[in-house]
């Protein structure tokens, strides 16, 4: 009878010292999962390329995914952009200077930019496409806009070839592809600009030009981005593309909030992995071609500050992003 309580009291001794070692285990698991991501951070394209399936039905325009650490610097690939940067600004077209006779004045309400840092397929002519017909339209005080309406149709017989896009959880070539980043950075403009915006759709996947929540995917016949003014006077929308960056403006005679973002995430989803023979590798060997991206859940609200009012709390969107998964080669 007194030996018992001491096996009993070694036992949980022994279960007791153990737990350290299990969370240095997990620590090391979840540290080297992180270790080798970073390694393939700089094959993001090839990532990218390897991942392409064939297209099955309705498809919304995307882009490719990078590293968790690029994807994390939002700001290096979008954000408001300057009266000095836009690339008008110093020549301002003929098309431009007349939509500011008709808005009866100059005036930036606020702009915006994303930057492509690795157009795929013809991305990079589609979103020119997309801004050229963007630009000079003019918003008279109570009038709805849609992008689609704008841009489209985003057909081949439009001018617009095949871009990136998503489609049953991959990244894959579809038609007009890309030009959801005119979606995007209207629907910015939009709620920098103090316009109503009306319609707005998350991408079924992450994207990381711009933080979740602040995405606006575009897709023929069910996902569209409007927006209506409600000035008591009229605005117009000027875009380009330069340097494999798009542009978007907002002008006219109006008084626009300041507008600051907040974004809370609800849940994540680990991005799950695919395993693909691959014959050009070794028996037994393996490679991460692709480390994915995770689904998420996000809230995102703003804070508006108008001239002599207190501040608004204003609930934007709750959006679910699905995961992207990843890709592990083995040799066969």
């Amino acid at each position: 009878m007194r030996h018992r309580p001491r096996r009993r009291a070694r036992v949980r001794f022994a279960a007791i010292s153990m737990r350290p070692r299990r969370r240095w285990r997990r620590f090391a698991v979840q540290y080297g999962a992180v270790l080798v991501s970073a390694l393939f951070c700089a094959h993001a394209l090839l990532t990218v390329t390897a991942a392409l399936e064939q297209l099955h039905g309705p498809a919304e325009c995307g882009v490719p995914v990078f590293s968790a650490a690029e994807a994390g610097q939002y700001e290096r690939w979008s954000g408001v952009a300057a009266a000095a940067d836009l690339p008008w600004s110093a020549a301002p077209p003929p098309a431009l200077t007349a939509l500011w006779d008709r808005l009866g004045s100059a005036r930036l309400v606020t702009a915006f930019r994303i930057t492509l840092p690795n157009p795929l397929w013809n991305e990079a002519d589609n979103v020119a496409l997309a801004a050229s017909l963007l630009a000079g339209t003019f918003i008279a005080p109570g009038e709805t806009v849609s992008v689609i309406g704008l841009i489209g149709p985003l057909t081949k017989e439009r001018g617009y070839g095949d871009g990136p896009g998503y489609a049953d959880g991959r990244l894959v070539p579809v038609q007009a592809g890309g030009v959801c980043k005119i979606g995007t950075a209207v629907y910015n403009v939009a709620v920098y600009g103090g316009l109503t915006v009306l319609e707005r759709h998350p991408h079924s996947m992450i994207v990381p030009y711009v933080h979740p929540g602040r995405d606006a995917a575009i897709a023929t016949g069910h996902k569209d981005v409007r927006v209506r003014n409600d000035y008591g006077r009229p605005v117009g929308l000027w875009a380009a593309f330069a340097d494999n960056t798009l542009f978007v403006a907002l002008y006219g005679d109006v008084d626009a909030p300041s507008v600051r973002w907040q974004h809370e995430e609800l849940a994540r989803v680990p991005a799950p992995r695919e395993r693909r023979p691959n014959p050009g590798l070794p028996a037994g060997a393996e490679q991460l071609v692709f480390a994915g991206y995770d689904g998420v859940t996000v809230r995102t609200s703003i804070i508006v500050q108008r001239p002599g009012r207190p501040p608004e709390a204003k609930l934007l969107s709750v959006d679910t992003y699905r995961p992207l998964p990843g890709v592990v080669e083995y040799g066969p």
